[in-house]
């Protein structure tokens, strides 16, 4: 494999056993065989059609966009079968394993949706699903626990570690290795080793085709582009069709937690530093002695102590700005849109919206954002919040 095709910049690779190099040059050479052939692409693009329900709208918030004084708009991922951005890749994935003859699939989720996503595609397929999930997750997540079983598919919750994201992740790492010729790990971030990070941004590409189009038509361009970045496939779905016009600004929003520079906080690329996570180079939170440090968030998306390389590449360039939001500024976003507007978004999100009170622009300035998921699953979260009973 040549490098600098699995890196950006300096960021990227595959660090992982010997065994999983096998899997990786297979996945690899069926991404670059079915992905561009016309099979696979009408295949996939009736379904984002038909099932999922594509395009997403776009949509002009005028009371949001009244409160704060420039105009809005809103990437309505969260109306997507299932809530989230995260059906656009699961599903392309999923495809992708039935064309290389895979028959089960194995997944990692945080906040559910990735979990959801992939039981959905399989159940769809007919494939075989697993999917694990941290403990801490799986019970401030329980709604979507519940769905992923309904689906058919066997969820394991990890006990280890802080049971979060990161234990999952491993998890569903080490019994991919375990089984690596029969099954296909579908990777829920643009994150791991190559070629997951490049995979899974071009299908999450959608978002911002799809984006770009519509502004289009209403004869305009976005100036500014939000979203949240945890793993960072949302993020990197909107902004890479985006990424040659430098005159649109990109903004990426992590998780502050209790406060960036308190130790409870998933900030990756505000105080992370160079290191190697689930199998690639990126900007990883650690101590003095490269170990991994806790993470803390009120999203169960959002606290990973890593980041996808493709970010940590933009983050040194400069050419997107990362930026992050507390859990308090995130809620109070949260409850904004819901009176503003009438939308209840996922907690991901929210830390996305919640840079809209930091931005000091002109009243013509248009602001996309994208409302990556729904918040039906963090209604309980929130409720616990509100009563001082922080998750995590």
């Amino acid at each position: 494999m040549k490098a600098k095709k699995s890196y950006y910049g300096k960021f990227g690779g595959q660090f992982v056993p010997e065994t999983a190099m096998n899997a990786l040059i297979e996945l690899e050479k069926a991404f670059e065989k079915f992905a561009p052939s016309k099979p696979f692409k009408k295949e996939l693009e009736e379904l984002l059609k038909n099932y999922v329900g594509r395009p997403s709208p776009l949509y002009y918030a005028k009371n949001l966009s009244k409160h704060f004084g420039f105009e809005i708009y809103l990437k309505r991922e969260d109306l997507n079968h299932t809530g989230a951005h995260k059906i656009n890749n699961a599903l392309a994935q999923a495809l992708l394993a039935r064309y290389m003859g895979k028959k089960k699939l194995i997944a990692e989720t945080g906040a559910g949706q990735h979990g959801l996503a992939t039981a959905t595609a399989a159940a769809l397929l007919g494939l075989e699903c697993e999917v694990f999930m941290g403990e801490v997750d799986a019970k401030r997540q329980a709604l979507n626990v519940y769905k992923m079983k309904l689906l058919g598919a066997k969820v394991n919750e990890i006990k280890t570690g802080l049971k979060t994201l990161k234990e999952a992740t491993t998890a569903a790492i080490q019994s991919w290795v375990a089984q690596i010729e029969n099954v296909f790990y579908v990777i829920g971030s643009a994150v791991g080793p190559y070629p997951y990070p490049q995979m899974v941004t071009h299908f999450q590409s959608v978002i911002g085709k799809e984006a770009k189009k519509q502004f289009k038509k209403l004869g305009k361009k976005p100036d500014i582009i939000i979203a949240c970045v945890g793993g960072g496939s949302n993020a990197i779905g909107i902004f890479n069709e985006f990424l040659k016009d430098k005159s649109v600004r990109l903004i990426g929003i992590e998780a502050a937690g209790l406060g960036a520079n308190t130790p409870y906080h998933a900030a990756t690329l505000t105080k992370g530093r160079d290191g190697i996570i689930h199998g690639m180079l990126t900007k990883v939170l650690q101590d003095s002695l490269g170990n991994i440090l806790s993470v803390h968030s009120i999203s169960a998306g959002l606290d990973y102590p890593g980041v996808g390389p493709f970010h940590a590449h933009l983050h040194d360039t400069k050419r997107v700005e990362y930026y992050a939001i507390s859990d308090d500024e995130c809620v109070e976003a949260l409850k904004l849109l819901c009176e503003k507007e009438g939308i209840i978004p996922a907690i991901e999100s929210a830390h996305a919206l919640a840079y809209l009170s930091k931005l000091r622009v002109k009243k013509d300035t248009r602001v996309l954002v994208n409302v990556s998921g729904r918040g039906d699953k963090d209604i309980h979260t929130i409720q616990h919040y509100e009563k001082g009973k922080i998750y995590g």
